[in-house]
């Protein structure tokens, strides 16, 4: 079935808090897709974000951000009382987030929360058992964090570092108040974002979410699992993630993640990767796994390096992994993030795999780099886009593109010198065979550079963007509708 939706993460969303959370605005922002007529809402990781603010540096696989939780509905849930959320000044404006002035008061907010929370809650109670298998490990970690004065677990003392079983009961002993914190926010997260998600399929709308390939270096994955990683003897990364040089960048990216021993996740059947898509699939109605192609090979940089011109290229798990996922999962939907350096065995991976694969239009007109992008190449199997939350708004595109690739996009589209090739490049994708549109709400919204979420290898001034209040309009969802319907992409 032909379908669109929009890209919009939660962070974004208006509304009183700060960011973007769990309750009346994003009921709102569904209402708002149901009327446009859009089938998806793409959202970013909601892993809890760490050092950079990046959603795709979080200190679990499988937590959420307690940012997220609404206030509001702690109110109504007698969690909050009056006033207490209004005491604390949540930085930024109406279309900015200020993750510092959220972490000096966010956590001191919650915790009034979860001291709230009745011992007997049964639904605390099942949340923790169902979850035990991720949430004891992600609790402990957190706490430690926090006796440790936030420091990377690299930088613990040995006997916590290590995983000393002795160590390791002392510290639940000792931390026993913030480890149940830990797992309160996440229970209150959960309970919040579980009515969301049914709200939004009432109204037929689905949520895709996006899991990163790699894990943090300061995670409670890496841990609580460091068999599972590239690690020397004494528990130090031997090899980091990255991207090699390439036009958009002469000394490649160094990404810093651990790189996983792919090795022994053959020996486990994959197991961890299918319990974390698994509970991916239980969080999201659809998952995009982010750098796919790391599966088919991947960029391993020396740890000690500064830049990721001496990495190597290594083999990934291949299908190998793609047969553990559709044996253990096998209705699971699932979009394959494949952009970047796509070699014929990338492509033959995804092809094996049946994931579709996306398609972004900003690409389509770079001749910087030759790639896959262009409409009349691509298939149905396909998820198409203006453009990601790592690529500029398209109105931006517009005047910062080479005038030539600019001259090229608007040869292809037919779009006249006088006319908005913002709107050009929407039509396109939804003229596009591919099954699936997704258009980020800056294009919809026609914004400039100022409203981009994130420039990769740049530090810092990221992922902070929100959308101002009133602008999701139901004449914009008159207007995205009529547009759904003439391409044959309506929902129900």
């Amino acid at each position: 079935m032909r379908a669109a939706g929009i890209l919009l993460p939660l962070s974004s969303l208006p509304g009183p808090y700060g960011i973007g959370t769990l309750g009346e605005e994003a009921k709102r922002f569904v209402d708002f897709l149901a009327a446009a007529g859009q089938s998806y809402w793409q959202i970013l990781p909601i892993g809890p974000t760490g050092y950079g603010d990046s959603p795709y540096q979080s200190f679990s696989a499988f937590a959420a951000n307690p940012y997220f939780i609404d206030p509001g509905l702690l109110l109504a849930d007698g969690l909050l009382e009056e006033g207490e959320a209004e005491a604390y000044d949540w930085g930024g404006d109406e279309t900015s987030v200020d993750y510092g002035a959220l972490y000096r008061g966010r956590h001191a907010l919650l915790k009034k929360a979860v001291d709230r929370l009745e011992p007997e809650d049964e639904g605390l109670a099942a949340f923790c058992t169902e979850n035990a298998f991720w949430l004891e490990d992600y609790a402990l970690f957190m706490a430690l964090k926090g006796e440790n004065g936030q420091k990377s677990w690299f930088d613990w003392p040995d006997p916590v570092r290590l995983r000393q079983p002795e160590a390791l009961r002392r510290a639940a002993e000792r931390l026993a108040g913030p480890v149940r914190y830990w797992k309160g926010v996440q229970y209150l997260f959960h309970r919040q974002w579980t009515a969301l998600k049914a709200y939004a399929g009432e109204k037929g709308v689905s949520i895709i979410g996006d899991i990163p390939i790699y894990v943090s270096p300061d995670s409670s994955d890496i841990w609580a699992g460091p068999e599972l990683f590239q690690l020397t003897a004494d528990r130090r990364m031997a090899a980091v993630a990255g991207c090699p040089p390439d036009a958009f960048a002469a000394d490649g990216q160094l990404w810093g993640n651990p790189l996983y021993d792919w090795d022994y996740h053959y020996t486990t059947g994959y197991a961890w990767w299918v319990r974390r898509l698994a509970h991916a699939c239980t969080v999201y109605d659809v998952v995009r796994i982010d750098h796919f192609r790391g599966f088919e090979s991947y960029f391993a940089i020396p740890a000690k390096d500064t830049t990721a011109k001496n990495g190597v290229w290594r083999k990934g798990p291949g299908m190998a992994l793609m047969r553990a996922l559709h044996k253990g999962l096998p209705t699971a939907r699932i979009i394959a993030e494949d952009l970047g350096y796509l070699t014929p065995e990338v492509k033959a991976l995804l092809e094996a795999s049946g994931y579709p694969g996306m398609k972004v239009l900003q690409f389509a007109f770079d001749r910087r780099e030759a790639g896959d992008y262009m409409p009349h190449g691509y298939i149905p199997n396909s998820v198409v886009y203006t453009g990601t939350h790592d690529n500029t708004t398209t109105a931006a595109w517009q005047t910062e593109a080479d005038p030539e690739d600019v001259a090229l996009a608007r040869a292809y589209m037919a779009c006249g010198e006088s006319e908005a090739l913002v709107d050009a490049f929407i039509r396109t994708a939804f003229a596009s065979v591919s099954d699936t549109a997704v258009i980020p709400m800056q294009d919809w919204l026609a914004l400039p550079a100022s409203a981009r979420m994130n420039t990769p290898s740049k530090a810092g001034g990221n992922w902070q963007w929100r959308m101002a209040p009133g602008a999701a309009s139901p004449a914009l969802a008159g207007r995205i509708r009529r547009l759904t319907e003439l391409y044959e992409r309506l929902g129900r």
